[in-house]
């Protein structure tokens, strides 16, 4: 696997992120991943809410109209909410503060539909037949400091590599065992990424062994077979156990 992470113009709210990815981007090889930051894309659509006031409760308001459910601050020693949205689990519904502006950053308006016009986008304007892409964004793992980067959108390929069925290395029957190729790819490309004043924030990821590109977007069937519900999940025990508030995202 090889990974390069590309220096592009300091994006502007509004900028067209066609434009952005063309100076950024000049060449692609086949069979290659493209890993965008979210934040680029959420710049390019101008998600910028203004910061009127350094009281937390302006941010909370926010977090609670942006996600899907939430926990109160007061449940953080941090002063942080807990979100889900879009079938994710993070922290404050993905506001971001940071290289902002004095602003609070929204995540995309629909990170899948732009994961899919930027796939679109990559193979109109460099030819290419058999490429991926993704939306990344950093994520916290419990019980462990930093963070990584993760998929919140996926599009021109299998996300998922499936081993139920095979045997291991010793003969047992697989179950439940699958590689989900768009997490892993995106927290690798984020290692060069980086998370602070880089200006990095397009990586190619080329020579991937064992990965399935479809020569379309993902259907929403596919989609829905990626979600969890919470009650289903291996962690429903912790997730169960709070009353998550209902917020303001459908």
């Amino acid at each position: 696997m090889e990974i390069h992470a590309l220096r592009a113009p300091l994006v502007q709210p509004g900028d067209n992120l066609e434009a952005v990815l063309r100076q950024t981007i000049t060449q692609l090889p086949e069979r290659s991943v493209v890993v965008v930051a979210s934040k680029i894309v959420a710049t390019s659509e101008n998600r910028f809410v203004p910061k009127t006031t350094d009281d937390k409760a302006e941010k909370h308001a926010l977090v609670r109209q942006e996600a899907e459910w939430y926990l109160d601050p007061h449940s953080s020693k941090y002063n942080l909410m807990l979100t889900v949205k879009n079938n994710w689990m993070f922290v404050n519904a993905g506001i971001d503060e940071s290289n902002a502006q004095n602003n609070y950053l929204l995540w995309p308006a629909d990170p899948q539909q732009s994961a899919n016009q930027i796939w679109e986008f990559l193979r109109r304007e460099y030819g290419v037949k058999e490429v991926g892409v993704t939306i990344s964004d950093s994520t916290s793992i419990p019980l462990n400091w930093g963070v990584t980067g993760h998929a919140i959108a996926h599009s021109g390929f299998k996300q998922l590599r499936s081993y139920i069925g095979q045997p291991d290395l010793f003969g047992r029957t697989m179950k439940m065992e699958q590689t989900n190729l768009a997490q892993s790819i995106t927290a690798v490309a984020s290692v060069e990424m980086g998370e602070g004043n880089e200006q990095t924030p397009v990586a190619i990821v080329s020579d991937i062994t064992n990965i399935e590109f479809q020569d379309r977007v993902p259907t929403a069937a596919e989609l829905a077979e990626l979600h969890v519900e919470l009650a289903d999940d291996v962690f429903a025990p912790l997730l169960t156990s709070v009353e998550w508030q209902k917020g303001g995202a459908k």
